[in-house]
């Protein structure tokens, strides 16, 4: 398999760390489309306005990204021929993503489009597609754990960079040796900041050579909700104790948050 794709699988088994939201199989045969599969579980707006379930099971040939993937389409809420009209759209988009790692940008994709291709499906119209990969989802709230920063300054200013390009609020926190990163803003730009995290050589390894961060995990991820408090800007911010950390999150209105996967990291 190719390093593109190596690395598009590790960003993907971080973006999609939900309950059953992930299943990797490795094909062991020895044709020349061997690969990977893998399973996504997603869900998307349907012509009703209901969130539709999609399992979408991509394969990936040896020599992915330079030829489409597989694609198959299972849901439940889908007739035979409207998971075929998904599959053929998802594929046409596809083909405008050639030589470029593309499962994520066709699943924001069909979260954005799948009401519009329904309703291609049952009318025949040649109905117009939205082409960004904006999700609107609202505001959701991500907390992420890095276990470590070799090189701090140019790290820390790689994340600012990151959150402010992707109009991401939140904190970077120091406290002893936990590194905990909250991000808040639209849900497919906390995504592409989770694919730009374990992508990029943003880090260093023990002989100063520039690596890629491989020891980040998602803690926790909700849509945000009337009792969490609204972030205006994306601060770093280093605390001396425990009580200060504490204090961050209750002022945020996470005190659940902080009590549930926070306090855990210290014993």
């Amino acid at each position: 398999m190719a390093e593109p794709a190596r690395e598009e699988l590790s960003a993907l088994a971080a973006i999609f760390c939900g309950p059953d939201e992930w299943e990797l199989k490795l094909i062991l045969s020895l044709s020349v489309t061997d690969g990977t599969v893998f399973r996504i579980l997603t869900k998307a707006e349907g012509l009703m306005g209901a969130d539709v379930p999609l399992e979408l099971v991509f394969h990936l040939p040896v020599n992915y990204p330079s030829c489409l993937p597989g694609i198959s389409v299972h849901s439940e809420h889908l007739t035979r021929a409207q998971s075929v009209t998904v599959k053929e759209k998802l594929l046409q988009q596809a083909e405008n993503l050639l030589s470029e790692p593309m499962v994520h940008e066709l699943v924001l994709w069909i979260q954005q489009n799948l009401r519009h291709v329904l309703n291609q499906s049952d009318t025949g119209s040649g109905s117009t597609f939205a082409t960004g990969m904006t999700v609107d989802d609202g505001l959701w709230l991500t907390l992420l754990r890095l276990d470590h920063m070799r090189a701090k300054t140019k790290y820390v200013k790689t994340v600012e960079k990151w959150a402010s390009d992707l109009k991401l609020t939140g904190r970077l926190m120091f406290m002893g040796k936990i590194i905990l990163i909250l991000l808040q803003g639209d849900r497919s730009n906390i995504k592409e900041y989770l694919i730009l995290q374990k992508t990029s050589r943003v880090d260093v390894d023990s002989s100063g050579k520039k690596c890629k961060e491989k020891m980040i995990s998602v803690l926790f991820e909700t849509k945000v909700q009337r009792e969490h408090k609204r972030f205006l800007a994306f601060e770093v911010k280093e605390y001396s104790s425990l009580d200060e950390l504490q204090k961050e999150f209750e002022t945020a209105g996470l005190e659940k948050l902080f009590s549930e996967f926070v306090l855990g990291l210290l014993r």
